[in-house]
């Protein structure tokens, strides 16, 4: 796999994107075992699902063959990224976590939301590169 700017990727966990998702997982799971037992099945699991779902979806657009299915990958790990910091607000809200835990959190996650972005712009370019090639090819044939 090559994102393009030389960088030779062998498997998602080379990639810094997947790895600073993988980062996030582990310091929001760890601040999830501080609340209440209540919350195992609520807010607790839907936190750590939608933790899951931000290394799955990056580490399943590694193998993806266009840019374009990448994309709708790394999208779906976007989308889950802002479910987690919905979940992070709630536990804040609930006192779970406090205001410092809250902000580290958020900082990863905004960090991780840039890069996701950034990555979601480096594949639209490259597609509307080939895009802009085959115009012209087509106006040069016609």
């Amino acid at each position: 796999m090559n994102l393009g700017n030389d960088e030779k990727i062998q498997k998602f966990t080379d990639l810094i994107t997947w790895q600073e998702g993988h980062k996030l997982v582990l310091m929001v799971y760890g601040e999830t075992k501080n609340f209440p037992k209540e919350e195992k099945y609520a807010l607790v699991d839907q936190t750590k699902r939608a933790l899951n779902s931000i290394v799955l979806n990056i580490a399943e657009s590694a193998s993806r063959n266009t840019d374009k299915d990448m994309r709708v990958y790394i999208n779906r790990a976007h989308s889950s990224l802002d479910e987690v910091v919905a979940c992070l607000d709630c536990a804040l809200d609930d006192k779970y976590i406090t205001k410092e835990q809250h902000s580290n959190a958020l900082q990863k996650a905004s960090s991780l939301a840039k890069r996701l972005r950034g990555f979601t712009k480096q594949l639209s370019s490259s597609h509307l590169v080939i895009v802009i090639v085959i115009v012209i090819v087509i106006v040069i044939v016609i």
